[in-house]
């Protein structure tokens, strides 16, 4: 799964991806930027 990363300004891959729900029940996918800036990456709905 793909997410956008402010740092690098492009979409990158989640390394070490989590399922979260957010307080509206929504779920989301949270991870670190796969490129190796180390930045918190976030995405909102479920991992395919």
């Amino acid at each position: 799964m793909e997410a956008y990363c402010v740092k690098c300004r492009a979409k990158v891959e989640i390394n070490n991806p989590q399922q979260v729900t957010l307080k509206n029940g929504r779920p989301a996918t949270k991870g670190i930027c796969s490129t190796g800036c180390g930045t918190n990456v976030f995405r909102i709905g479920k991992a395919n």
